[in-house]
């Protein structure tokens, strides 16, 4: 059978998706391969297909012992012999398990890392044929990823010990260029066929709010958007969870919470019923993370924002894995700052650990006060060539927001701070500057300074939030103590002498008007005529179904079909086994195991409601292609001699992307003479600073350089000495 029979046979497609068919090919013709392909984006099926194909067994290393038995689940339910081998196993079932490995019964094991060098484990290895070993998850073997685990360490040395070198693959969603050439190199990858197919999650919407009140947003968010679907809250710590959770649960809502400081049982109790659908809404700390499956989770909101720009992307990720629709929104404290700086401080990193560290704790403060694409802003952290301005799918792209000079509020601000002897937090200094008569504020005599009073008009609030503001952006240092205390630094003297502008994000935009723009955004092509059409009534029947089958058999409900199987039946009511493997997701198996139960109730909600389905016709949907290449039209224009910024204005575009226009057109072949953008003194002076720092992102660059030296100029040198 060749590759396209296996995957309708077993996965229920008719096509592949980005990527994975180059990836399968390269892995079947005895390559190593390294994927690195959105969440969502069907990295399990690159291993899953050519293990069918191959003679041996397949090693899948994962650190998800939460997402074995369901990754299992579903390999059984299309028809493929799979277990797992981690600490959730009794001795009883251990042996059981390395019994029938070694009796050949199984296509894919998967197994944690942790196990991989135990004794009874590298026995096993020797004694059968392993074809490939697959490593998920695979930035973990990185330390300076955003998930490092040790025990990926043993990986290289496991692949080492087997008799015969088996094809390897390595997968992974958030990876910078950096962290590939590590997972690359420690993993010790044989000229390895690499596939990085982009971050895009078209499908989400990016979204950062500076509410004056998490909660009140919160309960707002809740009581009306995807009132009766899944989502997931998460929290920087255990307490949070704890009363957020408590808090949900007294409005009403239906709340769940986990975090590393609950018991196991209860911890995996509240995992069952959240991906079971038993309760509908997670509270949780980043302990609950890339073992989750679960396809139909509508919304992600951040209550505090995360470490950093990769871990965020992999929470938010959890978002919208079945393609439709979905949310991922940032609640922006820059009190949020001080609490990651805090961690930072107080770790027992290496002073280079640290450097990095802040400084992607920073890629993240600037994406929360951005006034530009959101989407773009996460695809540039990760390296991605930009093709549009604008998503037009992101709370900046579809909000007007201005960006406002608060320079001479935050001279105000520091001025106060420094007339009180730097002895006082957020509060009393803002109090100060509001001109309270509170009797604090009169005992220690601060209505005595010139400060006092001169910034009546505004709230107490709004200058709390311009203080932490400053801090966010380094003008003023909070000390990491039960009471903080604000400080002035080196860099304040530049805002009190004027020779920078503090600017703050201003959104001027309702949450209404926001969610009827969301309204009218237009996604895929078809999944749109689904979601327009989809029978309602006919897809809560078929999901009820779904779940008694879940039920009886101790399985998630999307493991059987995920919802847009479920709406994609709602609309065109297949009637027999040809109109019903043309559902995408559903292979023979499925069919056998499932088909005709759902083509009964299809067939009885027909004929109750009057409906003729012979008449329903499959919709065939063309996608409009771009009529223009705008690579090409940038190209013109550099052969008529323009300059980027001639360039730039005439297309309406910012230097930036112009930029990466030329890059692509270079790469393709097409001769761009960068020497034409840069003069040789700039270029000997960053190719100097690139060799001494040994830097991957721009900003630590920049930084080191002198100010006339911009991120353009910085961006044309790599790519004219790459």
């Amino acid at each position: 059978m060749d590759i396209y029979g296996v995957l309708k046979e077993y996965f229920g497609y008719e096509e592949f998706r980005k990527g994975q068919e180059k990836l399968i090919r390269g892995t079947l013709e005895g390559k190593d391969v390294l994927g690195v392909m959105p969440t969502g984006g069907g990295k399990s099926l690159c291993y899953q297909l050519p293990a069918i194909l191959m003679n041996g067994i397949t090693m899948v290393i994962s650190p998800l012992i939460s997402l074995m038995k369901d990754q299992v689940d579903s390999l059984t339910e299309i028809g493929i012999a799979g277990t797992f081998i981690n600490s959730t196993l009794t001795q009883e079932e251990f042996a059981s398990r390395v019994r029938e490995i070694r009796e050949n019964r199984y296509k894919i094991v998967y197994i944690a890392p942790e196990r991989l060098n135990t004794y009874v484990f590298e026995n096993l290895m020797k004694e059968i044929d392993i074809s490939m070993v697959a490593i998920d998850e695979a930035h973990c073997i990185s330390q300076w990823g955003h998930d490092f685990r040790p025990s990926y360490l043993e990986i290289p040395k496991f692949i080492d010990s087997l008799n015969n070198r088996p094809v390897v693959s390595a997968y992974t969603a958030t990876a910078t260029k950096e962290v590939v050439e590590e997972i690359e190199n420690l993993i010790g990858l044989r000229n390895p066929l690499i596939s990085i197919i982009g971050f895009d999650r078209p499908n989400l919407f990016y979204q950062v709010i500076k509410p004056s009140k998490k909660i009140d947003y919160l309960l707002d968010y809740l009581e009306n958007n995807y009132t009766k679907e899944s989502g997931i809250i998460y929290c920087a710590t255990r307490q949070t969870v704890e009363s957020l959770t408590k808090r949900l649960r007294e409005k009403g809502i239906d709340a769940t919470a986990y975090h590393g400081g609950m018991y196991d049982e209860v911890r995996r109790k509240n995992q069952e019923n959240f991906i079971f659908n038993r309760t509908r809404i997670m509270v949780a700390t980043n302990a609950f993370g890339m073992g989750i499956d679960k396809p139909d989770v509508r919304f992600v909101i951040h209550y505090n924002m995360p470490k950093n720009m990769e871990a965020y992307y992999q929470e938010a990720g959890r978002a919208g894995r079945d393609g439709e629709p979905s949310d991922c929104i940032l609640l922006y404290s820059p009190q949020d700052i001080v609490k990651q700086k805090f961690l930072i401080q107080n770790s027992t990193y290496s002073p280079e650990r640290g450097r990095l560290l802040y400084t992607n704790l920073q890629y993240l403060i600037d994406y929360c006060n951005t006034n530009e694409c959101l989407r773009n802003s996460i695809l540039n952290y990760f390296g991605e060539e930009i093709e549009d301005e604008k998503c037009n799918n992101c709370g900046n792209c579809l909000s007007e927001s201005e960006m406002v000079d608060i320079t001479i509020e935050a001279q105000k601000i520091l001025s106060c701070i420094y007339r009180a002897r730097e002895r006082f937090g957020a509060t009393v200094i803002a109090q100060t500057l509001r001109g309270s008569k509170s009797k604090r504020i009169l005992d220690l005599g601060l209505d005595k300074l010139s400060t006092y009073g001169i910034m009546t008009e505004y709230t107490e609030a709004t200058i709390k939030e311009m203080i932490m503001v400053l801090v966010s952006m380094d003008y003023i240092h909070m000390t990491a103590d039960e009471y903080p205390v604000l400080k002035l630094v080196k860099k304040s003297g530049l805002v009190l002498r004027g020779e920078v502008k503090v600017y703050h994000k201003k959104d001027l935009i309702e949450t209404k008007q926001l969610n009827e723009r969301k309204a009218n955004i237009k996604r895929t092509v078809d999944s749109d005529y689904i979601e327009k059409n989809y029978d309602r009534e006919l897809f809560e029947e078929l999901r009820e179904l779904r779940y008694e089958i879940a039920q009886r058999n101790s399985m998630a409900p999307f493991i059987i079909f995920h919802d847009s199987c479920l709406k994609e039946m709602a609309t065109y009511f297949p009637k027999n086994k040809e109109e019903f493997l043309k559902i995408k997701g559903v292979g023979a198996k499925k069919f056998n195991s499932y088909g005709e139960q759902f083509i009964e109730i299809i067939q009885n909600y027909t004929k109750a409601k009057g409906i003729d389905n012979s008449k329903i016709e499959r919709k065939i949907i063309e996608v409009p292609r771009k009529t223009q290449d705008t690579n090409k039209e940038t190209y013109d224009y550099y052969l008529e001699g323009l300059s980027l910024e001639e360039i730039a204005k005439e297309r309406e575009l910012t230097v930036g992307t112009i930029l990466k226009h030329l890059e692509k057109c270079h790469n393709n072949g097409q001769i761009v003479d960068w020497s034409r953008f840069i003069d040789s003194d700039k270029e000997e002076k960053i190719l100097s600073v690139i060799k001494e720092i040994r830097a991957g992102r721009l900003r630590p660059i920049k930084e080191a350089l002198p100010e006339d030296i911009s991120y353009e100029d910085i961006r044309i040198v790599i790519i004219k000495n790459r």
